[in-house]
C-alpha cells in the first residue's frame, strides 16, 4: 500500500512517515502488520475522544439510517446541525451566538475574515507573527513566514503583523482595522501561551477603535486545555470564534461563530455572502454534537488538567529544556532539532506516535486523546525517556 500511496496520492512532504493503517480504537492505531501504536498525537489534536469513540460511532450510525446530504448549507433545517449550533451557543459565551458550519478550520478562517470585513466595512487585518491559521489563500495570507508564502503570491492585501504578547504593538490596531486574528495559544510557533492579560488588552484595544477580535481555537478548542475553549482561561470572549479539528470526533468539520448582529451581515447585501455545499453535513454534525455532549457532560476537562500534571511530573530529562502548553496541548522543547527528529522517528519504531510542530524545530508534540488513561500516558512516557536516555 505504501508504494501506491506514494505513487497516486499527492504528498505534503518528500518524506512522509508512511505508516500503513489497518484500524484504530481508543488510544491506539494499528498498522497492516498488526503492530499497535500508542497515539500521543490524536490526528494533530483532531480525535478529542480517541479513535472510534462509541458515542460518536452510535451518533453517526443513527444518522446514516436517516439521510446524508440533502441540500446546500443554510436552506434546510437539519436536526444535528441545529442542535449542535444551539449547544455551542450555550457554551461559547458569545451573546446571541450564531454558528456558520463549514468543512475545516481553514475554511472557517476564510469565512471569519470575510465576515469581519463585511461587518466593519474596513479592510486591514492584523495577525500575529509566527501564527498558523491554515493554508488556503486567505489563511496563508495571515502567515508571517515569507519563504512559505512567496511561491503563492500575490495573496490578500492589507494584512499586517504584530508580535504575540507584545503590548506596544497594540497601537497598530486603529480605526482602519477590521479585525485582529490570533490563536488563543500559538500552535506552530511552539504552544506559546498568552501572558500578562495580553488577550484582554487586545480585546480592550479592539473595542476602543471598533475592530473585531477573531480567536482561532482550531487546535486548543474542545476541552484540550481543560476548558471547552482556551480563551475561557483568560477572562475574555472573542467577537468571532473559529473552531475545527477536535470538533467532530475525527471527521472533517469547522465553524465560525459570532453574535447574530455580526453574523447576519453575511446573509444579505449581497445574499449568500458566504456559501458552502457540505458545511453542516448531517452525519458530521451528528458526530460533532455527540463529541460536544460528551466533553461538556463528563469529567474529561477536569481530568485533562490532572493528566497535564501527570505528564509534567514524569517527563523530566536533561534533553527536555521546557514543556510548553496547557492541558493536553503540550510541546516538549528539547535540546536541538536533531534530538526532536530522532525522538519522533525512534518513538514510531517503539510503537509510540509523536509528531513535529510546524515552525518550532526543537518541539515534539504531545496532544493525545482527552480519553487517554494515566496507564497509557505512563507507557508512552517510558518510551520517550528510554529514547532520550540513549541519545548522547
Amino acid at each position: 500500500m505504501k508504494k501506491e500511496f506514494l505513487t497516486y496520492q499527492a504528498q505534503t512532504t518528500p518524506h512522509p512517515l508512511g505508516l500503513e493503517i489497518e484500524s484504530a480504537e481508543g488510544s491506539y492505531i494499528y498498522s497492516t502488520d498488526k503492530k499497535a501504536y500508542l497515539d500521543f498525537v490524536a490526528g494533530v489534536s483532531a480525535c478529542s475522544l480517541g479513535h472510534r469513540h462509541p458515542k460518536v460511532i452510535a451518533a453517526i450510525q443513527t444518522q446514516l439510517e436517516k439521510y446524508l446530504h440533502v441540500m446546500v448549507y443554510g436552506e434546510y433545517a437539519q436536526k444535528p446541525a441545529v442542535e449542535f449550533s444551539q449547544l455551542i451557543a450555550k457554551h461559547s459565551e458569545i451573546a446571541s451566538a450564531k454558528t456558520y458550519l463549514v468543512n475545516s478550520g481553514t475554511e472557517a478562517i476564510e469565512g471569519a475574515l470575510k465576515l469581519a470585513r463585511r461587518y466593519t466595512g474596513r479592510t486591514q487585518i492584523l495577525a500575529a507573527k509566527n501564527a498558523y491559521h491554515g493554508n488556503t489563500m486567505g489563511s496563508l495570507s495571515l502567515m508571517s513566514f515569507e519563504e512559505r508564502k512567496k511561491p503563492f503570491l500575490p495573496l490578500l492585501p492589507e494584512i499586517d503583523f504584530i508580535n504575540f504578547n507584545n503590548e506596544e504593538n497594540l497601537q497598530q490596531i486603529t480605526e482602519k482595522t477590521a479585525a485582529v486574528v490570533l490563536e488563543t495559544i500559538q500552535g506552530g510557533a511552539g504552544f506559546i501561551l498568552p501572558t500578562s492579560n495580553y488577550l484582554e488588552k487586545v480585546k480592550n484595544r479592539c473595542k476602543e477603535v471598533g475592530a473585531l477580535l477573531i480567536l482561532d481555537e482550531i487546535q486548543p478548542g474542545f476541552g484540550r486545555t481543560g476548558k471547552l475553549f482556551a480563551y475561557q482561561h483568560y477572562n475574555i470572549v472573542p467577537d468571532i470564534l473559529v473552531i475545527g479539528k477536535g470538533m467532530a470526533g475525527g471527521l472533517p468539520a469547522g465553524a465560525f461563530i459570532a453574535s447574530a448582529e455580526i453574523m447576519d451581515t453575511l446573509s444579505d447585501n449581497p445574499k449568500m455572502g458566504h456559501i458552502t455545499t457540505f458545511g453542516g453535513n448531517a452525519v458530521i454534525s451528528a458526530a460533532a454534537l455527540a463529541t460536544l455532549k460528551e466533553i461538556t457532560t463528563s469529567d474529561l476537562m477536569a481530568k485533562t488538567i490532572e493528566k497535564e500534571n501527570f505528564v509534567r511530573k514524569r517527563l523530566v530529562h536533561r534533553h527536555i529544556k521546557e514543556i510548553r502548553g496547557k492541558g493536553l496541548m503540550l510541546a516538549l522543547i528539547v535540546s536541538s532539532e536533531e534530538i526532536a527528529n530522532e525522538l519522533i522517528l525512534k518513538a514510531q519504531e517503539e510503537g509510540l506516535i509523536l509528531f513535529w510542530l510546524l515552525f518550532e524545530k526543537k518541539a515534539v508534540r504531545i496532544t493525545p486523546p482527552l480519553t487517554i488513561s494515566e496507564n497509557e500516558l505512563e507507557e508512552g512516557i517510558k518510551i520517550i525517556l528510554k529514547i532520550l536516555d540513549s541519545i548522547d
